[in-house]
């Protein structure tokens, strides 16, 4: 990789970003593809994130950001436009900055997701889904089911007073029937989602009872760590479909490309993406 004074910057913010693979990621896209630009992780405490994107700016050759977690929610706070996912989701993965200098927004998680079902071969329109969890992951996750046509999506969070606004939000948005669920009881949907840390640490419980899923019904676990994670292990046992997160990382980047200025790239990752998933997979 040649770095230039006419090189496009653009930084993945997170704290902390030790864990990040985007960089390896796009950095080998933009060599392979002739882009001359580069991806640099910078670890920004929560408490500076606004300061740090306003001042940062200044430089004429930063092209955006990448957001990770804690501050995909947080960002959406100096954004001038954002896209119709991200503001009913309220959180955003990148940030752009336009010709006529404004910052435009964008939320990618859930496309992502949607497009990973589409890869799997799981139909969306008309079907009922319960997503357990709904952190940043969840949300962002429910808003695109809702957007791709979902019959019903039913929320479950152990912090419950999350569950009304959203599904308040996102019913209002999209004319789909988004409910709280009143427990992560799984029967009765085609779809299970679970989108909470559970399976991170050991001894962790399952985040729903797969002996009540009913005998079709497709269970996603998005947890990316421990493969394959104590919920996919359990589906196996028992003969459910069970699909894990890593496709909608891989299924995003074609996003990320288009949206900062690179469709040729992104066309060619998204007809071709057995490399991305090489590049993300990691030794």
């Amino acid at each position: 990789m040649t770095i230039s004074g006419s090189t496009r910057v653009f930084l993945i913010l997170g704290d902390p970003v030790a864990q990040v693979r985007a960089p390896e990621a796009f950095n080998h896209l933009f060599a392979r593809h002739g882009i001359d630009a580069v991806l640099v992780p910078a670890q920004v405490p929560a408490s500076r994130l606004h300061e740090f994107m306003r001042t940062t700016l200044a430089a004429q050759n930063i092209g955006g950001f990448w957001l990770a977690i804690p501050h995909k929610t947080a960002a959406i706070q100096v954004l001038d436009h954002c896209d119709r996912l991200g503001q009913s989701a309220q959180a955003v993965n990148a940030v752009r900055r336009n010709a006529d200098g404004t910052l435009e927004g964008a939320l990618f998680d859930g496309v992502g997701f949607t497009k990973a079902l589409d890869h799997f071969g799981i139909s969306i329109t008309g079907s009922r889904v319960l997503v357990v969890g709904v952190g940043g992951g969840g949300v962002a996750i429910a808003t695109s089911l809702a957007a791709r046509g979902a019959r019903a999506v039913a929320l479950f969070d152990t912090a419950t007073g999350r569950t009304a606004a959203i599904a308040q939000r996102l019913t209002e948005a999209f004319g789909v029937t988004v409910t709280p669920a009143p427990s992560a009881e799984p029967a009765g949907y085609d779809l299970v989602v679970n989108a909470t840390p559970l399976g991170l640490q050991p001894g962790d419980p399952l985040p729903f009872n797969v002996d009540h899923l009913d005998a079709d019904t497709v269970v996603v676990d998005i947890l990316m760590k421990n493969q394959p994670t104590p919920l996919l292990r359990a589906c196996q046992r028992r003969g459910t479909t069970a699909h894990p997160g890593f496709e909608m990382l891989v299924q995003q980047v074609p996003e990320y490309l288009s949206f900062f200025g690179y469709d040729e790239a992104a066309r060619a990752v998204q007809a071709d993406p057995s490399e991305v998933r090489r590049l993300l997979a990691g030794p």
